[in-house]
């Protein structure tokens, strides 16, 4: 099993590793921790206090007072004529709230696993890359649901809700601490846009680090000339594949037409004096130059 894991292996002949890619800062990580941290606590804390309805159904209703949007009393309409319930818009919707609630519990989830990731060096930039997106589209959808719209009455179109758009002076002289829930409400979209521009900065810090350096892109650029030339290389005919043509020996008697040329020993030995030195040098070779006319 690890031979498998070792002969698959997507980057192995990679000069650009996407996977095992290091942070090019890993400093502003740290630094935002201790904001994404104070963001996912104020939210724990003002979703956790909004749920299931401590303002939804009363801004609600002061906004429909104002003529702002909709009547909350279309629930009591529809239970009244047997009707199925409507489309709640998303802004007055339990699911919002639920919804809130789960995403800020998620997120303490994923900073815990963050911080531990950073310290133990596996929280890679395509780990942050898809967490952080994944935060972000979260965040997204609840900026969005407590933005508004509401477009179920022809006659109040709401294209955000009111408390952001006019302040908390028309929840002034209601009851229930109405401009105190309004506060709360404006608070918690306020702290809800911050905690996703958080998310935001960590997917572009994230998407930052997976862009090739200056010096990756010119090994890349010269990997990829070198496999240009090794491809050339491979195209050409191997030397395993040439065919050579067999010729047949020639016959011993063909060796005595081949003319004969004079060697450097003959020539040494015509070129040499003759003294008895000589002789004992030719006597110690095994070459005696009487042997021949014995």
């Amino acid at each position: 099993m690890p031979g498998r894991l070792a002969r698959w292996n997507p980057e192995q002949n990679w000069s650009y590793k996407p996977i095992k890619r290091a942070w090019r800062k890993r400093a502003p990580m740290f630094w935002i921790m201790p904001l994404e941290l104070a963001g996912t606590v104020a939210l724990l804390v003002l979703f956790g206090i909004a749920q299931p309805d401590l303002f939804r159904t009363q801004l609600w209703r002061i906004g429909y007072v104002w003529g702002f949007n909709s009547n909350p009393a279309i629930l009591l309409y529809a239970k009244a004529n047997h009707e199925p319930a409507p489309k709640l818009p998303l802004v007055w919707a339990e699911t919002l709230t639920n919804f809130n609630v789960a995403i800020s519990v998620l997120s303490l989830f994923v900073l815990v696993a963050k911080l531990i990731g950073f310290i133990m060096r596996v929280w890679t930039p395509i780990v942050g890359v898809f967490f952080s997106l994944a935060m972000s589209a979260l965040y997204t959808v609840s900026v969005y649901g407590q933005m508004g719209p509401d477009y179920i009455d022809p006659k109040r179109p709401s294209p955000i809700a009111w408390y952001i758009r006019y302040g908390c002076w028309p929840a002034e002289g209601f009851q229930n601490d109405a401009v105190r829930s309004c506060h709360l409400a404006k608070g918690t979209f306020a702290v809800t846009v911050i905690q996703l521009c958080v998310y935001l900065f960590c997917l572009g810090l994230a998407v930052y680090s997976m862009i090739p350096t200056k010096e990756e892109k010119e090994e890349m650029k010269l990997q990829k000339n070198m496999k240009g030339s090794d491809d050339e290389s491979e195209r050409s005919t191997p030397v395993d594949k040439v065919v050579f043509e067999m010729q047949p020996a020639p016959k011993a008697q063909d060796y005595q037409n081949y003319p004969t040329y004079p060697t450097y020993q003959n020539y040494q030995q015509s070129q040499s004096p003759f003294t008895p030195r000589t002789q004992a040098f030719n006597a110690l070779d095994r070459k005696l130059p009487l042997r021949g006319y014995q």
